[in-house]
């Protein structure tokens, strides 16, 4: 009898080993704050027209700068070359709003910042700190808007037109496995105690 027990309590000890591995995120997982760029919009205010412009602004970003950061080789190369386009990416926005018929302008800053987990129709995100590109509408006093313009996740919702495969082309198997996964919570909350240890940003 206390053989068998050995032996359940053996095989029991094995079995929480092997599940404790299996979600304990490694350095491919953590990349993903890396390998991420977030794209965060800031209205002007709370108003009504003002939540329409930062949609409308938002739609426009999306449709250019997403689709062109989508050819970027890798994260590094996204991140090089929306810094490259930040001041004509200023310009855009603030003609765009001039043409919408707003007077304020906008201002553009890209470094890092702090997300909480965000969950989005088909993937989801830890919370962290990621390179992010924000937008500033006016006084910026308004409710937000966040997304991921690379790899280009959010494309879709400025252009249905967007094959999901390339949506996630930026990605490695393990990232994309990680973002898409029913099963992300326990993963996701060791990830995000030890996204200090493993980012760079962190």
């Amino acid at each position: 009898m206390k053989r068998i027990t050995n032996l359940l309590l053996t095989v029991t000890m094995m079995l929480a080993i092997t599940l404790t591995i299996a979600v304990i995120p490694t350095e491919k997982d953590a990349a993903i704050y890396e390998d991420t760029l977030r794209l965060h919009i800031l209205a002007n205010s709370d108003s009504e027209s003002d939540q329409v412009l930062k949609y409308r602004i938002r739609d426009k970003l999306l449709t250019k700068y997403g689709a062109l950061l989508s050819t970027a080789e890798s994260p590094d190369g996204a991140k090089e070359k929306i810094i490259d386009l930040a001041d004509e990416i200023e310009r855009d926005v603030e003609e765009w709003i001039s043409d919408e018929g707003y007077d304020y302008g906008c201002s553009i800053t890209i470094g890092t910042e702090w997300y909480d987990t965000r969950e989005y129709e088909a993937f989801t995100l830890p919370r962290g700190y990621y390179t992010s590109l924000r937008v500033m509408l006016g006084n910026a006093g308004g409710q937000n808007w966040w997304c991921v313009m690379y790899p280009p996740l959010c494309l879709n919702i400025a252009s249905e037109e967007t094959p999901a495969d390339d949506a996630v082309s930026g990605y490695t198997d393990e990232e994309y496995s990680l973002v898409t996964s029913k099963g992300y919570k326990v993963k996701f909350k060791l990830l995000e105690f030890f996204s200090g240890a493993f980012s760079k940003n962190g």
